[in-house]
This record gives structure tokens, C-alpha cells and sequence, in this order.
């Protein structure tokens, strides 16, 4: 429970709705506001004697999960005027905890492919917000609400928060519900969420039930620093931001130890595409059948993957993945985390999703990831920093990332 005095649930959502009414006709973070219910819950939560561990926060939530009341589009011509009526439990869960669901952000159309968010970066509306959690990464960077839902299945929460200049976090596979939030392919999706902050990151963890993490310290912090392989394909400034972020951890007294290879490390961007290609099929196939003029070309292309993806590579996949993942996390065993590039350099203009190459590996990990907003590159724009720790290490990593933030000085994002 949070301590008293608490904020005014009335008075955050006030000031949401007067920045969102200031900056969305340009940011275009929103699909779906919802003034008079957020008062309303606002009112009574101040109303009530007991306080959760959110009271009056605001959160913002990404088109492919389901809130009662509120459009569920998906951002598909397929959805138009659907309404669910039940909360799915990962936004139930928030609300329990005193958090008011604002509205609904864009999203790249069913997170996965087709129709990108309308969605501006802030710091430069030229620019993407990223993708698919587009909507979602912008109203936090830009100040609209200070939560926001986002999901995963190849690097849709990180890389958005990177361009953004945002806190943003994957938590382990499997360890939020997904109950309620359209599937993709089911072996990696994974909701998450934006924050400026790690502390409001952690109080996320604790509400969804993730457990306490293990002290960090007392010793140096031990930091593993991995390029990756695709090193090369890395933008100059980006190139200069993670090594930057890197000697600065040196200088602050962290133990930064170079992992110059990963097990199978490799071939995960390939085994990655070849589930999220078949379990994609599984997911888009009942609409390719049902209806197809207003399915994206994009789902007929995943629904085709059913012959191009056979049953032996996609077994192959799913076994190198399970191997990898024991032997990553024996590799990197006595250190506290993995420091990775959480893109490829700044968001691109436009308002394509971006390279996801740097997430993916990851995400089939199952590993959780952290992105520090810690860099800038070309004309300002932030570059974030990833954080990787083994799986079911969530709120640990959390730990690590705050102590390294506080060993570099960091009060807060890089907005």
C-alpha cells in the first residue's frame, strides 16, 4: 500500500486531460479517451477510505487489450465498434490497485504487422513513436499519464521505449496474464509497460504479484556488456551511445565484463521468425477464412506461413530456443545483468514500427528486459540501453537498473 498523504486520483486525471487536450492533436498517442469515466472512478477512489499501491495513477492502454466500456479495435477495420464488456485481468489488476484506465493508445494494427499507429515521437513528430506499442510509448514520453500498458512479441515495448527516451519494461514470459489481449504467437507474447521511472516500473511488479527481488550488493555491481552479432548494423550514433553508456558505468565503479558471444545466440533472430510466422498463422487464420477482404495483406502473408515454415523447422525452433535459454543463463551466471543495444539508433521517420533484430533474441529467451533512457544521438533524439537478467529475475533487474541509474547520477528518464 502506498503512504499517505496520497495524490488526488481527481486532480491526476485533471491534469492528464489537460495535457492531452494541449498535445494530442499532434502526438496522436490516443484512439480513445474517456473523460467523464475516469472522473468518475477518479471521485470515488478519492471517495474511499482505503488507498491502493496505485491511488490515482493514469494509465493509458494499448489497443489490443480489452478494457470494459471501451472500444477494442485493434487498429482493423475488422474491429470497428467492438465493445468488450469485462476488463482483461492485467488491466483489472491495475484497477484493483487504485490506477484509472484513461483510454485506449494506437497500436500497429493487432501489434503485428498491416496498418502502422498514427502516432508521433514527441521529440521530433517526423519521426515514429515506434511500434507496435506506439501509442503507449508516446503518451508517457510526452507526459500525458505516467503508466502505460504495452505488449511484446517481438520487440514492440522496448524498442519504443528506446525511440522515446522512456523506461520501458518486458517482463519474463508467462509471468503477466494475457488473458483479454489479442494473440499473436503465443510462445512470446508478453505484455509490459512504459514509466519515467524505474520506481513506478516496480510498483507494477509488485501490483501484478511478481516476486520480491534478492538484495543486490553489498559488492560492485558486475555488469556483462554484449554487442550482439549484428554489431555492424548498428547506427554510428548508436554505436557511440551504447559505448558511451557503457564507460560511463565503468567510471561509476561497475565491474563491465565484454561478452564477446552468446550460445545460439545467432540463430535466434531466425528461429524467432520462424514461430512468430506459424503460431502468426494459427492466430490470423480463423479471419483469412471468415473475412477476408478486410484482412491486412500482411495476415494472409502470416496464414501462408503454414507452408513455408514446415513442421520440422518449427520444432527445430522451438528446441534450439529451450537449449539457448538454459545456456544463456549459465553463461552469464555470477552477473547482475547483460547490457545490450535496445535498437539500432534513433526512431526513423516515418511511422514504421523500426528494426527489431536487437529485441527479438530476447524475447524468446523469455528473458526480462529493462530500457534505460541513458543516451542521445543524432539531432538529441534519445537512444536507450537494455538491461537482460535470467528469467523469473524481474524485479531484481529492477534493482540493478535503479542502482546503476543512481551510481550515474540519473534522477530521471531522458524525457
Amino acid at each position: 500500500m502506498v503512504q499517505p498523504p496520497y495524490a488526488s486520483a481527481t486532480a491526476n486525471v485533471h491534469a492528464a486531460l489537460q495535457r492531452i487536450g494541449a498535445r494530442d492533436a499532434l502526438v496522436r498517442a490516443w484512439l480513445h479517451v474517456d473523460d467523464a469515466d475516469a472522473l468518475a472512478a477518479a471521485n470515488a477512489l478519492d471517495a474511499a477510505e482505503a488507498k491502493g499501491a496505485l491511488h490515482g495513477v493514469c494509465v493509458g492502454v494499448k489497443d489490443v487489450i480489452a478494457v470494459r466500456g471501451m472500444p477494442l479495435t485493434h487498429n482493423s477495420p475488422l474491429f470497428s465498434g467492438h465493445m468488450p464488456g469485462d476488463d482483461a485481468p492485467c488491466v483489472a489488476t491495475l484497477r484493483a490497485a487504485g490506477a484509472v484506465i484513461l483510454g485506449k493508445t494506437d497500436t500497429t494494427e493487432f501489434a503485428a504487422a498491416g496498418r502502422n499507429a498514427a502516432s508521433a515521437n514527441p521529440h521530433d513528430l517526423t519521426r515514429t513513436p515506434g511500434g507496435s506499442s506506439a501509442g503507449s510509448a508516446a503518451a508517457v514520453a510526452d507526459g500525458h499519464v505516467p503508466l502505460a500498458l504495452a505488449t511484446q512479441t517481438g520487440g514492440s515495448t522496448i524498442r519504443p521505449a528506446s525511440f522515446c527516451g522512456i523506461h520501458g519494461f518486458k517482463p519474463s514470459w508467462g509471468l503477466v496474464s494475457r488473458e483479454g489481449v489479442k494473440t499473436y504467437a503465443n510462445s512470446l507474447d508478453t505484455v509490459g509497460w512504459y514509466a519515467r521511472d524505474l520506481a513506478m516500473i516496480d510498483r507494477v511488479c509488485a501490483v501484478y504479484g511478481l516476486a520480491a527481488p534478492t538484495p543486490v550488493g553489498p559488492g560492485r555491481l558486475r555488469i556483462g556488456m554484449f554487442r550482439t552479432p549484428w554489431w555492424d548494423e548498428i547506427a554510428p550514433d548508436g554505436k557511440a551511445a551504447f559505448d558511451g553508456v557503457a564507460a560511463a558505468m565503468a567510471r561509476a565503479g561497475i565491474d563491465v565484463v565484454e561478452i564477446p558471444a552468446l550460445p545460439e545466440f545467432e540463430h535466434l533472430n531466425d528461429d524467432h521468425r520462424a514461430i512468430l510466422f506459424r503460431e502468426g498463422a494459427a492466430a490470423f487464420l480463423n479471419l483469412a477464412r471468415t473475412r477476408p477482404d478486410l484482412l491486412h495483406a500482411d495476415f494472409h502473408l502470416r496464414v501462408e506461413a503454414l507452408s513455408q515454415f514446415s513442421d520440422r523447422r518449427l520444432r527445430e525452433a522451438h528446441d534450439r530456443a529451450a537449449v539457448a535459454r538454459v545456456s544463456f543463463e549459465r553463461a552469464i551466471d555470477g552477473l547482475d545483468a547483460v547490457l545490450a543495444p535496445s535498437a539500432p539508433g534513433i526512431a526513423p521517420l516515418g511511422r514504421s514500427p523500426g528494426e527489431p533484430k536487437f529485441n527479438q533474441p530476447w524475447t524468446l529467451l523469455h528473458a526480462p528486459v529493462v530500457n534505460l533512457p541513458l543516451a542521445r544521438g543524432e539531432g538529441g533524439m534519445p537512444i536507450g540501453v537494455s538491461l537482460v537478467a535470467p528469467r523469473y529475475a524481474d524485479r531484481r533487474l529492477i534493482a540493478v537498473a535503479r542502482e546503476v541509474e543512481a551510481l550515474l547520477g540519473v534522477t530521471g528518464g531522458a524525457g
